[in-house]
């Protein structure tokens, strides 16, 4: 078959070692006469070389579970039909939090049985792994005006959202923001220790679902979230699992009792 024409489609095939053997003769000699086309090929053998060097720590690792079940037909149809907004920025935050080493996603307690509560944590995630680290626009109302802030997001919310003061557990508000969740909306509170950690609060309007758990990405921030009594909560940060979960504890009695006053 040395007499037809080859095209670029095989140059992808012979640096993928696909083409037919008795076809490498052939082509060699066909990239021989067209100098273009051999240069261009050299390119793309480079530029695979570089790939495979820039991911060589990661080509080997397992798939997390969650594709390989989403390719097995057992992920579940909630996961995929969401609000663009959380999608986009779920992916960009889990990049920017893992980066090229992948991450992976784990659980505990109630793990992700209840769609509502994946969907709450991966939001909280995605949103603190964007705006926590942010030095002047990480709020958009700052502690310095909390009654306004507080009364701001409680009127978008449509319910009454109150502070939590978690200066016992040493940090200090730093202010709020307005969030997109979903087809509904969302309050960020963000908080600061002395020693420059945050934390965030989300909190949302819930339909009802009842659900707690936590969530953790790869060198990223973990997330402990309730849905309860109506609405949806989750504190996000990078600190010791058992300081977050204490945190969190003290942050979840302080907004149910501001919201049931």
């Amino acid at each position: 078959m040395t007499a037809r024409d080859f095209t670029e489609r095989d140059i992808h095939l012979a640096l993928d070692g696909e083409l037919p053997a008795e076809e490498r003769a052939a082509f060699e000699s066909w990239l021989d006469s067209n100098p273009e086309m051999k240069a261009r090929g050299s390119r793309y053998d480079a530029d695979g070389a570089a790939l495979r060097a820039a991911f060589a720590g990661v080509l080997e690792e397992p798939l997390p579970a969650r594709f390989t079940d989403m390719v097995a037909g057992k992920e579940r149809v909630s996961r995929v039909r969401r609000s663009p907004w959380w999608q986009a920025a779920a992916a960009a935050a889990l990049l920017a939090v893992g980066g090229a080493g992948g991450f992976a996603v784990g659980t505990r307690d109630f793990g992700f049985e209840d769609p509502a509560g994946d969907r709450l944590a991966e939001e909280a995630v995605a949103a603190h792994a964007i705006y926590a680290s942010e030095k002047r626009h990480a709020v958009e109302v700052p502690a310095s005006d909390k009654e306004h802030m507080q009364t701001w997001l409680s009127a978008r919310l449509g319910l009454r959202l109150v502070a939590p003061d978690l200066t016992a557990d040493g940090f200090q508000l730093v202010g709020g923001r307005l969030l997109p969740a979903g087809e509904s909306k969302a309050a960020m509170l963000l908080y600061e220790d002395e020693e420059g950690n945050r934390i965030s609060l989300f909190v949302t309007g819930d339909s009802g679902s009842n659900a707690k758990g936590t969530y953790a990405a790869q060198n990223g921030p973990t997330a402990v979230y309730w849905l309860d009594k109506g609405y949806g909560c989750a504190v996000v940060g990078s600190l010791p699992r058992e300081r977050l979960a204490a945190v969190a504890r003290n942050a979840y009695g302080q907004l149910v009792a501001g919201i049931a006053s």
